[in-house]
């Protein structure tokens, strides 16, 4: 029977109706299951006199198995497979290439049905010193096809955005990175210590999936595509979804400050992640054209907000470039700027962007920008760069690929398997 979420769920089935979507009368096979939550499954199968179980059964087949076809969902009967598949597809994001780097983080591009192209990134955790792995395995996904904002430094906004992602391709992506990473336990193998089981106090249990972290930090602004990544996450969360807890899945903004707002009312423990990048409006204006719309003082004020809502910490994202914002006094400007906001700072050294005139700081001027920081009372961390030799930073791979489409080239970057 279905758990008690498909009770919560249910409300969403009359909304989506109102809306012009009613899973009951799907009359092509052009919806998507992953479109539909458990609710609107349990009333899906009420209506072709099918037990409620059948809900589950899909669901399981589709999230936890990671099923990319109604053939391969061999507990239900050949007669409903066959009716469902007229009326939905259990569709799989086309893989255009898959990147594989030296440190093994892993980049794919995707084609959507529309033709265009889209990226997502698998990175594994970092080496402790003791030069050990962890376990936990992230995926980096996207929002949008491209981006509006156009921020200077960013490969996604070149070419401008060309439309939102639905939440199932939203979805598509941790899937479609799970079932390459069950097909590939070699990879695996390099990244992880536990590729089987999971020991616990003397119990063992198989290892329910492989990607336990998922951030929206891919192509696009989330929050310009607000309703399709909250009905994405609230599936990647949902226990009859892919189950990964909420305070594993990180939104990450360039600073929409309304929907930072709006995004405070959810009853998602989700965490908040803000591009920040500068401490004053004449170098985030030259940077981030939000910040036109969106100035710092206003960015503030919406993440205090939130943080009065909520209660939870924000990460505030700093890249470091050279020469720009990465001074001992842009340092001990940002600790005046966040000093009565609860946040970690995360600082990133500019990962190269072919065509974009941006360089990486020295060690030595990043080693004191963030001893200014701690000095301050500051929590801060430095992101690892991963991925440089196969084109990880946001819409690096895409515009490659675009690029040797319209020369007819194709020059493969290092480990790249098509």
């Amino acid at each position: 029977m279905p758990s008690d979420t498909s009770l919560n769920d249910h409300e969403s089935v009359s909304k989506n109706k109102s809306a012009g979507h009613d899973p009951t009368h799907a009359q092509t096979s052009s919806v998507d299951i992953k479109s539909l939550s458990i609710g609107e499954l349990v009333l899906l199968f009420k209506k072709l006199g099918q037990p409620t179980y059948r809900a589950e059964q899909v669901l399981n087949w589709v999230y936890k198995k990671c099923a990319s076809n109604w053939e391969s969902m061999t507990d239900l009967p050949l007669t409903l497979r066959r009716q469902m598949a007229e009326r939905y597809v259990v569709s799989s994001l086309e893989c255009v290439r898959v990147s594989e780097a030296a440190d093994g983080t892993v980049k794919f591009l995707w084609r959507l049905p529309d033709k265009n192209l889209i990226e997502s990134v698998l990175i594994p955790a970092n080496l402790d010193r003791f030069g050990q792995r962890g376990d936990r395995i992230t995926v980096c996904i996207s929002s949008q096809v491209g981006c509006a904002w156009h921020c200077r430094f960013c490969a996604s906004g070149i070419g401008g955005l060309k439309r939102n992602l639905l939440s199932h391709e939203i979805v598509e992506q941790v899937i479609g990175i799970e079932r390459w990473c069950r097909e590939n336990p070699s990879w695996v193998a390099t990244v992880r210590r536990f590729t089987g089981t999971i020991v616990n106090s003397s119990r063992q249990k198989p290892i329910e999936r492989f990607v336990d972290n998922v951030v929206v930090m891919g192509m696009g602004e989330p929050l310009d595509n607000y309703e399709n990544v909250m009905t994405a996450l609230k599936t990647l969360n949902a226990p009859w979804g892919m189950n990964i807890g909420a305070r594993h899945i990180t939104i990450s903004t360039c600073g929409i400050a309304p929907q930072i707002r709006r995004l405070a009312h959810e009853p998602y423990q989700f965490e908040l992640a803000v591009s920040l990048h500068a401490t004053n409006d004449k170098i985030r204006d030259m940077l981030m054209p939000v910040n036109k719309k969106y100035p710092i003082r206003e960015l503030i004020e919406a993440c205090k907000y939130y943080q009065r809502v909520k209660g939870r910490i924000i990460t505030f994202e700093y890249l470091l470039l050279s020469g720009v914002n990465d001074s001992e006094r842009d340092a001990q400007a940002l600790v005046q700027l966040i000093q009565n906001v609860s946040c970690k700072v995360n600082l990133i050294p500019y990962n190269p962007v072919q065509g974009l005139k941006w360089r990486r700081p020295s060690d030595e001027t990043i080693n004191l920008f963030i001893k200014t920081l701690k000095k301050h009372g500051i929590n801060a961390t430095l992101r690892q760069q991963k991925g440089v030799d196969i084109d990880a930073a946001c819409g690096q791979l895409r515009l490659r690929t675009m690029a040797e489409a319209d020369t007819g080239k194709h020059q493969p970057s290092s480990r790249t398997a098509a």
